[in-house]
């Protein structure tokens, strides 16, 4: 009724980007469904933090559990990005790592990794890097046992450092406008590389450069979502039925795919330069788009898997 206030929001209209990690996992999965692992009454914190007089999360800025999404059973992992930037370290990763391997005995339809970070944690930098390699490689099992892993990309912190590295793993991968996904974080090149080379403060290179948009485009990732739960749900449902099989092939097809995409966009000054050479009539308009046009600009785009079938 319209003024009812004890009418609750739809949580599926819940903005993924002003989300907490608990609350995107609460209205992603099946309403009810959600088990966390390590529940905040089983406090698991950083042992190295109070070392540098830094405050420590009772989950180590990660909730992991277990769920069911349309009716299947699925393993979830949500990194909190207000959190020292969801950032790496010994039992954020060790909670990461311990989901994964669970997933080979519980063989989940799914396991879901809802990524919001900035790489590792410079006070574990060594622990941090070990759990970044560590995740890999249990992803790598994962895959190989069967079971899609699908990263979900829309938070504050983005995804970058080891984060970004762990996400080039995943089986396919879903990003809003205002996810990010890269290696270097605008500041690190601006620190190493002057802000000639890269002005972190200009937020129209930082997007056009790491962005959901070009990320997309150029094959970075499977799906464009609007920042909202229903459409990362839905485009995570989409991409399960789309995980490519974990096998030779499929790595000899993408290592082609990326050979052909350094021949064909080298040379290119920046990203407006790259989404031309895709087809993209506009590309200036980009930007502005909403995610219906940029959906149909997606479409008439040659060559954007992201991972070779």
């Amino acid at each position: 009724m319209a003024g009812d206030r004890s009418a609750r929001p739809d949580p599926g209209s819940l903005s993924w980007y002003e989300a907490t990690a608990r609350q995107r996992v609460a209205a992603l999965a099946d309403p009810g469904s959600v088990r966390e692992f390590l529940p905040p009454t089983e406090r698991r914190m950083s042992p190295h933090l109070p070392l540098f007089d830094l405050p420590r999360a009772f989950d180590d800025g990660i909730m992991v559990g277990e769920a069911t999404l349309d009716g299947a059973p699925v393993l979830i992992a949500a990194q909190e990005g207000r959190f020292m930037g969801g950032a790496f370290g010994e039992i954020h990763g060790a909670k990461l790592v311990g989901l994964l391997r669970v997933a080979l005995e519980l063989k989940p339809k799914v396991v879901l990794i809802l990524f919001d970070t900035g790489g590792v944690r410079l006070q574990e930098a060594n622990a941090g890097e070990t759990a970044v390699a560590e995740t890999m490689r249990a992803i790598v099992d994962v895959r190989a046992a069967g079971i899609p892993v699908i990263g979900l990309i829309g938070g504050r912190a983005g995804c970058y450092g080891g984060g970004g590295l762990v996400a080039g793993t995943c089986s396919r991968l879903a990003v809003s406008e205002g996810g990010r996904i890269s290696v270097s974080g605008p500041e690190v090149i601006e620190t190493n590389k002057g802000a000639e080379e890269f002005d972190s403060r200009d937020r129209a290179l930082v997007w056009r450069t790491m962005g959901g948009k070009h990320r997309r485009l150029t094959g970075g990732a499977d799906a464009f979502c609007a920042d909202t739960v229903s459409a990362f749900r839905r485009a995570a449902l989409d991409l399960i039925g789309r995980a490519p099989a974990f096998d030779l092939d499929t790595l000899e097809a993408e290592q082609a795919r990326l050979e052909d995409r350094i021949a064909r966009f080298g040379d290119c000054r920046d990203a407006t330069d790259i989404w031309r050479r895709l087809g993209v009539n506009d590309p200036e308009a980009v930007p502005a788009m909403d995610t219906d046009a940029f959906d149909a600009t997606v479409a008439r785009a040659r060559e954007i898997d992201h991972d070779a079938r």
